[in-house]
């Protein structure tokens, strides 16, 4: 059997790069899962593979996926008791996101974060269209980067027509495989070429009725960068739900509130909603934890309850 990395799915057929760096397409057999769990697509790019060639050589069959370091799933965007694969084997995580054009959804950078922190994928909070911020959106960069960067999330403000911040954005993705996402329209693949101009991605452009991106890519794919290392990029998502998470999953992978959480009357398991002698409570009321990921934090505990309720409680 043969070695290689999966660089671009199709849903049906996955890319491999074999050692030599000859790419051959191959199908998968048999049924994998995900620790238990039913995945959408059971192989995703960045995930080291062995497979055999079939009869005609030019394509092969996928008999073995190779442990995984790491790997980012979300909630299948159709199949919503599904996961969905969205890479694996990455050093680092990039969520592309602008203040304006279109507007902020700070939520969503908390929702990615909640995506890649159970993994404990270092991620970076990229702010892009900076040539488009007045002096109130960099305020408002400025803000959003102390609560960030105070609790180890770099962020980084960039703008892919004006050079801003390029270098910086570079540097970072060198010798690294990454996963790169982000929401429609926020200018990813724009970024993208404007440091490796030979990248093919598709520019999305913005409709100017509705400001809402259009779909360029539907699934993810690998691209070796000419400086060193290499990007895994996703298509825009629209959202981010999690159906697949336990309240206290989200209660332990808000990093600031889970290193609090051993100094609540009830340690690990507070939720820090109601609970008497609350740690995380008492750090949003004195200032030293942000306001603002705890209204987020609130927003997708509900969401997870609520859901999980629906779901325990469908066909009674």
């Amino acid at each position: 059997m043969e070695q290689g990395t999966v660089i671009k799915s199709t849903g049906s057929w996955y890319q491999v790069k074999l050692e030599d760096g000859e790419v051959i397409d191959c199908r998968i057999i048999g049924k994998f899962r995900l620790e238990g769990q039913k995945v959408t697509n059971p192989v995703a790019v960045g995930d080291y593979v062995e497979l055999e060639r079939n009869e005609n050589e030019e394509s092969g069959t996928i008999k073995n996926i190779l442990p995984r370091k790491n790997y980012v799933v979300r909630q299948s965007p159709r199949r919503k008791r599904d996961l969905h694969l969205l890479a694996s084997n990455v050093d680092q995580a990039m969520v592309i996101i602008t203040i304006v054009s279109p507007m902020l959804k700070q939520g969503f950078i908390d929702r990615f974060l909640l995506m890649t922190e159970p993994y404990e994928i270092p991620t970076t909070i990229v702010f892009n269209k900076a040539d488009l911020y007045r002096q109130e959106e960099r305020n408002m960069y400025a803000y959003l980067q102390d609560i960030y960067e105070s609790i180890g999330y770099p962020c980084l403000l960039v703008s892919a027509t004006e050079g801003e911040g390029l270098d910086a954005f570079k540097d970072r993705l060198k010798d690294k495989t990454t996963l790169i996402s982000g929401q429609s329209g926020v200018g990813k693949s724009t970024l993208v070429s404007a440091i490796e101009p030979d990248l093919d991605l598709r520019t999305q452009e913005l409709s100017d009725y509705s400001g809402k991106g259009q779909h360029t890519t539907t699934f993810a794919e690998m691209h070796e960068l000419s400086f060193g290392g290499a990007i895994i990029d996703t298509p825009g998502i629209k959202s981010l739900s999690f159906i697949h998470l336990e309240p206290m999953d989200v209660a332990h992978n808000f990093r600031e509130f889970f290193e609090r959480s051993g100094d609540c009357k009830f340690g690990g398991s507070c939720l820090h909603r109601d609970e008497p002698g609350c740690a995380v409570k008492e750090g949003i009321e004195s200032g030293e934890l942000s306001e603002l990921r705890y209204f987020s934090y609130l927003t997708l505990l509900e969401e997870v309850e609520e859901q999980n309720y629906w779901e325990r409680h469908k066909g009674v």
